[in-house]
């Protein structure tokens, strides 16, 4: 990675925070790639805790990364860069926090929050559009974990109809 606006570089521990140790850094599809390497590290910790523990990490994730994103953004001078995909990582395991332990679970999980993620419904989008900074990178992902939910809620009760 080229040198940046004030010389943040790809080993700048803002940029690796920020690009959750370099996945944002792929050339294709940053935010996906941030959300697919979320799940087995969520799948870790739910082993290891459960539901409580991803919350607990998604909340940390959603700390650090707040302050990450917005160090990164005022470093840049870019609004949204899509490299940053720690929002990506904090938003999927909010959503793993109340999945099931499944790999089909995990799976529905992925899509709905990429789903939102990128269609940016309603309060999404206001949100992506009118908060700046560190928290606006941030508070949209965590919004589109909100609506990953609550499809998550719909698909547990339906999903066992056809089964």
């Amino acid at each position: 990675m080229a040198y940046r606006r004030d010389g943040i570089t790809a080993f700048h521990p803002v940029t690796v925070i920020a690009t959750w140790f370099g996945v944002g850094l792929l050339p294709k599809a940053p935010g996906t790639w941030g959300s697919l390497v979320a799940l087995p590290l969520g799948w870790g910790l739910a082993q290891a805790g459960g539901g409580r523990l991803l919350l607990v990490a998604a909340t940390i994730c959603f700390v650090v990364g707040w302050w990450a994103a917005r160090e990164y953004v005022w470093r840049t001078g870019v609004k949204d860069p899509s490299e940053v995909v720690i929002d990506e990582v904090a938003g999927q395991w909010l959503v793993l926090a109340a999945t099931p332990l499944d790999p089909v679970s995990y799976g529905v999980a992925f899509l709905l929050f990429r789903l939102f993620d990128i269609w940016k419904p309603g309060p999404i989008r206001q949100a992506d559009r009118s908060i700046g900074g560190g928290l606006g990178v941030m508070l949209d992902d965590i919004l589109a974990a909100f609506f990953a939910l609550i499809g998550m809620v719909i698909f547990r009760h339906v999903w066992p109809l056809f089964g």
